[in-house]
């Protein structure tokens, strides 16, 4: 009978150790490794901001004689330097920073270079004496106008085109007073026109919190509008042919309430836009 032979005796503490000094080494490498995250895509990186008017052109005058090129540059500079605090990697442009004559086709122009996804014009309304009782604000954004006042708004806005040299030339003989010349927007490409309603909406809505009578958005054939390669709006902030309301427009604390109510609404666009 053949005799069994003693089993062997095998060291494997080594082989062990190596293990664990490599087990132990995965462990940290995968507990360093950053997690992956998907990076946050921002929607509106670029913002243009035009203070109406200018120069030459002083825009809608009061009664008292408040001039809205006077009103809505430190409307516009504000809103800017509130968006520059809060959001410093939004880049926002001034069409203009003083009081300086710009034509309409430049301020569109600005936005476009710049490639902007947010264009805002900044203004201030007024009507004929005869209407002094009549007060609050409007944001429009580019459209057929579906009123006469709608109509007048337009004119009086796209009358600064009369200051231009060469305006027929420029914009292709656009005429602002004619029925022929309104007709020649309705080929404006609306690929924006959602997204303009949206911030005008938020627009509005700032201003009735900041307990201001809002008239609504609005639509209008508007030329500082059309020339304009992404969502824009035309702000309305108020009557300076209405005396309350020009004393309010022409305040410091006035234009501070404005700029304030129109930068919660790029806030809650742009917030909106990003998410």
């Amino acid at each position: 009978m053949r005799e069994k032979s003693p089993l062997k005796c095998v060291n494997v503490w080594p082989v062990l150790g190596l293990v664990l000094i490599l087990f132990s080494f995965q462990e940290n490498t995968v507990s360093e490794r950053p997690p992956v995250t998907n990076p946050k895509v921002e929607a509106i990186r670029t913002v243009v901001i035009d203070a109406g008017h200018g120069g030459k052109d002083p825009g809608a005058i009061g009664k008292n004689g408040t001039r809205e090129k006077n009103v809505v540059l430190p409307i516009a500079l504000a809103v800017g330097e509130k968006i520059k605090e809060h959001y410093p990697n939004v880049k926002v442009v001034f069409t203009r920073k003083t009081d300086v004559f710009v034509e309409l086709h430049e301020r569109g122009a600005v936005s476009n270079r710049n490639k902007a996804d947010l264009f805002m014009s900044i203004h201030a309304n007024a009507l004929p004496a005869t209407r002094r009782d009549f007060y609050g604000t409007e944001t429009y954004v580019m459209g057929l106008h579906k009123s006469e006042a709608n109509l007048a708004v337009a004119k009086r806005e796209n009358a600064v085109i009369f200051q231009e040299k060469n305006y027929e030339k420029k914009y292709e003989g656009f005429d602002p007073n004619s029925p022929l010349g309104q007709i020649m927007l309705e080929n404006y490409q609306n690929a924006y026109l959602a997204n303009s309603v949206n911030f005008a909406s938020k627009v509005e809505r700032a201003f009735k919190r900041a307990d201001r009578i809002s008239r609504g958005v609005k639509q209008a054939g508007l030329l500082v509008l059309w020339t304009t390669a992404t969502p824009s709006v035309l702000i309305e902030t108020g009557y300076l042919s209405n005396p309350t309301e020009e004393a309010f427009l022409a305040s410091d604390a006035g234009q501070d309430k404005l700029a304030e109510a129109i930068f919660r609404a790029f806030e809650q666009y742009k917030n909106e836009m990003d998410n």
